[in-house]
């Protein structure tokens, strides 16, 4: 599946579990906890990510680049903003 795909059905996935915080849900008890841990774990994660790409072990950066995407679609879903959005905005800076 391409990226832009699975983006997309991420998206879908978080805001039905913001909408929904069904009980066991990792992403339900992000919600919960509000957007400062939100934030927090998206700085975590954006820390891990340097690590493991300075490392050079790619599959290691996959990994926590995948971890970064994640918990960076649950801030943008926090807070309203869509990857058409954010689409739009890097089409603009393309040209």
């Amino acid at each position: 599946m391409e990226i832009g795909k699975v983006l997309k059905e991420l998206y879908r996935i978080i805001e039905k579990r913001k909408e929904e915080l069904p009980e066991g849900s990792y992403t339900a008890s992000l919600f919960k906890a509000g957007e400062n841990r939100i934030l927090q774990k998206v700085g975590e994660e954006a820390i891990e990510t340097i690590l493991a790409l300075k490392s050079g072990n790619n599959e290691e950066a996959v990994y926590e680049v995948s971890d970064l995407l994640y918990h960076l679609t649950v801030a943008l879903v926090n807070r309203g903003i869509t990857y058409d959005e954010i689409a739009k905005e890097l089409e603009r800076r393309m040209k």
